[in-house]
């Protein structure tokens, strides 16, 4: 029996990924080695990658550039990287092959037309996860419990022909080796990790999926008879009960026998059983790491058993917490429904309004819900291409991020980068905002740098802050967030407006005048009477009266700085609305 691999080698990622994905051009070391995470080689950014990564070369073709990179994954010294990918067909010139001997790195092909990002999804679905991932000695059928790329082999085996596992979606979930031996149409499907449009539309229409749901045995499928080179395809359901998770897709030369027909059947099954572990794996997983996670940023004694646990070893640790900004959208819609509604009730009872405000508030919060749920998952499958240990969660209301930084000054500058980068592409990312903490050198530093990264959170949250678009760091919100603090301190105290500015708001309220929104107006343009009088569309010498008469009623000396700042002051923490006064 042929040795098995570790989990997370080379050789095994090989196996499973196969020549249709991804070929071995040359390996000096052998496929044993170790894998660590997922890189990316980027010739103008010295970022450091994983401990035994799998680099990505991106754009790398040429062979000097081939040789330059191998070169510089050899500098990395300790890290180790453990392969480069570069996109086939690749020349191999001597000097590729010596700069690779010479590296101790293998080197590995691309097929054209596959995608880097999924090549990077596929390899961290292979790799362990010694943190919160699958025991190895959990195993259903002789599989490691959740390896649906080993099962798939392992079906294989059994009925001579090369499979694909697919879920509800036609997204291929995993898949066999030897699908050289298929057709076109299968190395598409394999490299785009979904079955073309044009094909799933064509079974639609045919009623293929209808009659492969409502059986339980497998089902034959005859290619279209405009496509001679396809093969056929022998079909069954993966199901749970009476839930269908799947299927399992085989490319046929001839019908296969009662024997191979009844494995597969009951390969179905087994399938069952590690795609329910799969999402019984992943839910707890979350709720794992989300645990660790909140651990860690608590604070306390389980802080450093926290960060050892998410393997983020004795690196500084950077933390970043995100959210939705309220959008107008949604406090229109809030404001319309009272408004029509509300108004039919007041009439009848007065209390019919806010019942049916209700439901569209629930609803309102539950796809609040569901974004933050989205952006979660984007954000950690986005950082985890650069930082692949960094670990997020999604903590209350607040999606938190734990990037381990590498050594030197840009490690830090390249996580915001990388944060900015993933809410310029996401979808629901036009009202994420980010807020990015102080660096934790130690464990015991993170309760802080968590404390510091809500800070400026709240500041971008914070409407009366304009122009800090939707990433901040504390220490460039630091003063902002002051202010909020003792905003919250005095509304806490219910502190009201007095001395000046109170007698300014009673005078406004009880004679129709906008004095406090003159003063402030010449507060906030620095005493530029014409700056101040445009905002108030005001002639200056008009502002000028006005601001005169601010200055006699409420008894504030305009030359005196220390009376100027806690004007300032107040206006900016005090809620100062009229009040009206009683005549």
């Amino acid at each position: 029996m042929a040795e098995q691999l570790p989990r997370s080698s080379l050789g095994r990622i090989l196996t499973d990924l196969g020549n249709t994905f991804l070929e071995p051009l040359c390996a000096p070391v052998g496929l044993s080695v170790p894998v660590g995470g997922v890189g990316f080689y980027d010739p103008l950014d010295d970022s450091a990658q994983p401990d035994e990564a799998i680099v990505l070369g991106i754009g790398i073709h040429e062979p000097g550039d081939i040789v330059s990179a191998l070169t510089a994954l050899r500098r990395e010294g300790q890290r180790g990287a453990a392969a480069l990918v570069v996109r086939s067909p690749v020349l191999l010139t001597d000097e590729v092959e010596s700069a690779a001997a010479a590296s101790g790195i293998a080197l590995l092909g691309l097929a054209p037309g596959a995608s880097w990002m999924q090549l990077a999804t596929m390899i961290r679905t292979l790799i362990a996860d010694d943190t919160v991932g699958i025991s190895e000695s959990d195993r259903l059928g002789g599989v490691v419990s959740g390896d649906l790329f080993a099962l798939a082999n392992s079906i294989t085996a059994l009925i001579d022909v090369p499979i694909t596992i697919e879920d509800r979606d036609s997204r291929v979930v995993a898949f066999s080796a030897r699908q050289d031996e298929a057709d076109s149409s299968r190395v598409e499907t394999i490299l785009g990790r979904q079955v073309p449009d044009r094909f799933t539309h064509a079974m639609v229409e045919q009623g293929v999926f209808r009659e492969l749901y409502a059986s339980d045995e497998p089902v034959w499928i005859q290619p279209e008879p405009a496509a001679p080179d396809q093969l056929p395809r022998v079909a069954v359901a993966v199901r749970a009960g009476d839930e269908v998770l799947g299927s399992i897709w085989a490319a046929v030369r001839e019908p296969l026998s009662d024997d191979r027909l009844r494995a597969l059947t009951d390969a179905a099954k087994l399938v069952a059983l590690h795609m329910m572990t799969i999402r019984n794996g992943d839910d707890g997983a979350r709720r794992l790491k989300a645990d660790l996670v909140t651990t860690a940023l608590r604070g306390g004694p389980g802080t450093r058993d926290a960060v050892r646990r998410l393997g983020m070893g004795d690196r500084p640790v950077a933390v970043l917490a995100m959210d939705l900004l309220e959008s107008d959208a949604e406090d229109d819609s809030g404001g319309d429904g009272g408004g029509r509604e509300g108004g039919t009730g007041g009439e009848v009872g007065g209390e019919g309004g806010a019942g049916d405000l209700a439901p569209t508030r629930s609803r309102a919060a539950a796809d609040r819900a569901a974004i933050k749920q989205r952006l979660t998952s984007g954000f950690a499958l986005h950082i985890s291409a650069s930082h692949p240990r960094a670990a997020v969660a999604l903590i209350g209301d607040v999606c938190y991020a734990l990037v381990p930084l590498a050594d030197g000054p840009r490690a830090r500058r390249h996580a915001i980068d990388v944060a900015a980068e993933f809410l310029n592409r996401a979808g629901d990312g036009s009202h994420a905002v980010i807020g990015v903490g102080t660096v934790a050198s130690r464990p015991e530093e993170l309760a802080t740098a968590r404390s510091n990264a809500d800070r400026a959170l709240r500041v971008l949250l914070d409407r009366h802050q304009p122009g800090l678009g939707q990433i901040a760091e504390f220490d460039d919100v630091h003063m902002h967030s002051l202010l909020i603090d003792l905003k919250d301190m005095v509304a806490a105290r219910g502190d009201e407006p007095s001395g000046p500015i109170g007698r300014l708001i009673a005078h406004d309220a009880g004679h129709n005048t906008m004095l406090v929104e003159t003063l402030r107006a010449w507060l906030d343009a620095f005493g530029d009477i014409p700056a101040a009088a445009a905002t108030q569309f005001v002639h200056p010498n008009t502002f000028r009266y006005r601001l005169r008469r601010a200055a006699e009623i409420s008894g504030i000396d305009l030359s005196d700085p220390e009376a100027r700042f806690a004007a300032m002051l107040q206006l900016r923490v005090i809620d100062v609305a009229p009040r009206a006064t009683p005549r």
